[in-house]
Parts: structure tokens; C-alpha cells; sequence
């Protein structure tokens, strides 16, 4: 039997989209994004780069990666349909887990059971993770996020309301440096 070719291991996201879509209620497809691949959610301050979305890992988990700026953070919050892990690429974290405080620079993998209330800051400098929401979730909210950004009226009730729409609950006191 002969292994892999060069041409047909390396297989991407964009050489599969046309087959992914016709096989995915059937049986989920493997796929690559590669570095600097996916499509940019432009929330101003940050940015969330979305690397493996429901309808490509058949509801299993999102991913997305998160470019974010000292000091940034959303409130304190829960998820209602699901769990929340973050590994972090560069810089620092600050994790708000229930009570507890965690410091967590690259290389840091936490995991947030669903229901449980967090929160995060970024450190003093710019900083990179990978967000995984389980089973898939969230990118509706950056992507209604992104698009209330651009309206004048957008306040504290109507980010908690474009949160209870995806299942999220603010519980903590409005972030200084959120949007």
C-alpha cells in the first residue's frame, strides 16, 4: 500500500468546499485552514478570525482566533449551550473563572464547563489565542456583534440583548474595554 502524496495530504478548507457541502449531513469531512486563513469577524479594537465554523465540523466545535489589544476583556459572562476552552498563542491572559484569578501566558489551555461564569483581560501587551466553543457556537454573536458596532445607539442593554440571543448572559459589571 502506498502512503500519502505530497498533493493529496495537504488537502484546504477553499480545494474542499464544494464536496464538503454536499457530504456534511452524511458524515463529517476533515479540512486544513492554514496560517493567515479564515474569515476576519472586524469588531474595531480586536479582531476574531473564524477557523472551523458548525456547518464544517457538523455542530461539533467552532474555532476562532482572537487578536486582541492590552487591557481588552469582556464583562463577566455564562454560556448556556456550551463550553469554552482557550489556548493561548502570545502574550497574556488574565482568566476570571467563578471567583478564582489565573494568569496565563502562551501556552496556557483553559477549559470552561458550560454554565460557569468568566471572564478575561488581555495583559500589557498585544495578545493571540484560539477560542473553542462545544458543541459549535458563537459566531453568530461576533458576526451581530461586528454589525451593531457600526450603529450609533449601540449601549450596555443592547450588547446584553445580542448576548441573550446567542445564548450568553452578561453577569459581571460592563468591561472598561470591550467595544
Amino acid at each position: 500500500m502506498v502512503g500519502p502524496t505530497r498533493s493529496n495530504r495537504m488537502l484546504t478548507r477553499e480545494s474542499q468546499r464544494g464536496s464538503l457541502a454536499s457530504t456534511m449531513l452524511d458524515k463529517q469531512q476533515p479540512f486544513v485552514v492554514g496560517p493567515g486563513e479564515g474569515r476576519l469577524i472586524d469588531l474595531g479594537d480586536f479582531g476574531m478570525t473564524v477557523k472551523a465554523d458548525a456547518g464544517e465540523t457538523a455542530g461539533v466545535v467552532s474555532v476562532l482566533e482572537a487578536e486582541e489589544p492590552p487591557g481588552f476583556g469582556p464583562p463577566i459572562h455564562v454560556h448556556h449551550d456550551s463550553a469554552e476552552a482557550f489556548y493561548v498563542l502570545a502574550g497574556e491572559y488574565i482568566m476570571y473563572l467563578e471567583d478564582r484569578e489565573f494568569a496565563c501566558p502562551a501556552g496556557s489551555f483553559i477549559f470552561i464547563p458550560l454554565g460557569v461564569r468568566h471572564g478575561f483581560r488581555v495583559g500589557n501587551v498585544p495578545s493571540r489565542k484560539l477560542n473553542f466553543y462545544l458543541p459549535a457556537a458563537m459566531i453568530g454573536y461576533f458576526d451581530d456583534l461586528a454589525a451593531a458596532l457600526g450603529r450609533d445607539d449601540l449601549d450596555d442593554k443592547g450588547l446584553a440583548e445580542i448576548a441573550r440571543q446567542h445564548a450568553m448572559e452578561i453577569v459581571g459589571p460592563p468591561s472598561e474595554r470591550y467595544v
